[in-house]
């Protein structure tokens, strides 16, 4: 069984047990989270499809930890004209492992 759940305006497949990264939340790990934004479940008999959201179903998982991305850079560069600049950036994010999931 999985569904397609929409966490941060963005959405992320769903299955129990996976491990999912997301944007960060301010949540330690440990803390319990609940999603009712489901697009879709499906499982052994035909898909429940929502509009936009399936009435009572939910998603719950547990924050793993915060994390970082490896580091990026960014370079500007304008020929000829001794501009250059260089930037570093890290995107934090946050792994859940999903428990359980809730249909309609």
């Amino acid at each position: 069984m999985y569904a397609l759940v929409e966490i941060k305006g963005k959405q992320y497949k769903a299955e129990k047990g996976a491990v999912l990264k997301v944007d960060k939340f301010d949540k330690q790990s440990g803390d319990k989270v609940e999603f009712d934004s489901v697009l879709l479940i499906s499982g052994e008999g035909d898909p429940i499809v929502g509009s936009p959201y399936v009435d009572g179903a939910k998603v719950t998982a547990v924050v793993k930890s915060n994390v970082k991305d490896p580091k990026v850079k960014v370079f500007k560069f304008k020929r000829r004209k001794g501009y250059r600049r260089t930037q570093g950036h890290r995107q934090n994010y946050t792994l859940l492992t999903v428990e359980d999931i809730l249909g309609a």
